[in-house]
């Protein structure tokens, strides 16, 4: 059963609540706690996606690890070709500008709010990961954490846009489902033959690793360009082995 998407449309309802019934923004040390906490979670869980899908004999390991690196590489620079990141920075940057006209203008539509909020929560590479490995092997828990990341931004945007900017969950809800269920009934039952399902997850591991690495801010990540290793890992296994 695929249930990261709902969670994540939960998520995002939550926030709004709390939100609405809140009338203080979080404290600066409150942000501070949550961001360590999903920085040391995103990483527990990438590095736990790479334990499941990587078999711990030491010649095998090693040679499945190799590949999972090598497809992140590889997978980084077709995103770069296909530019995913110019992409993506062009939804983000739309979304930016709905929110300062909105704080500019607090007549302004409620739409717009409606607009922002499923702009940036769709854009998320941290969205397309988890609902990739959740119809894959039903791993839900990086929707989940995007699920809490979402929540926290839709307490800032119902301050700005009111309580339409929820609404927002509907299109989360449905466009991450529809990808875990493509997924689930189109590519796994023709990757599992071939034994190709755990290349996926190990590459998907490190790319939520290199999430983690953005939520501390240890280096400024093109996120979106390492989305082809989904796509690049099972191929190279399949032609190497």
């Amino acid at each position: 059963m695929i249930i990261g998407s709902f969670l994540n449309a939960l998520g995002i309802l939550l926030g709004a609540l709390l939100g609405l019934a809140r009338r203080q923004p979080l404290t600066a040390r409150t942000q501070d706690f949550f961001k360590a906490a999903l920085g040391i979670l995103t990483a527990f869980y990438g590095l736990r996606l790479i334990y499941q899908n990587v078999e711990w004999r030491l010649a095998v390991c090693w040679k499945q690890l190799a590949l999972a690196v090598l497809a992140v590489v590889i997978g980084n620079w077709v995103g770069r070709l296909l530019r995913l990141q110019t992409w993506s920075n062009r939804l983000g940057r739309h979304a930016a500008t709905l929110l300062a006209a909105a704080q500019k203008n607090p007549s302004a539509p409620a739409a717009a709010g409606f607009v922002a909020s499923t702009l940036l929560f769709c854009a998320a590479p941290l969205g397309f990961l988890g609902a990739v490995v959740d119809g894959l092997e039903g791993y839900w828990y990086l929707l989940e954490l995007k699920a809490v990341m979402d929540g926290l931004a839709m307490m800032s945007f119902v301050k700005v846009f009111r309580w339409p900017a929820a609404f927002a969950a509907l299109p989360v809800f449905l466009f991450f489902n529809g990808i875990g269920l493509a997924v689930q009934l189109g590519v796994r039952p023709w990757l599992e033959p071939l034994q190709l399902t755990n290349s996926i997850g190990a590459a998907a591991g490190l790319d939520t690793c290199i999430v983690a690495l953005v939520i501390f801010q240890v280096r400024r990540v093109e996120l979106a360009n390492y989305l082809p290793a989904l796509v690049v890992a099972p191929i190279l296994t399949h032609w190497l082995e």
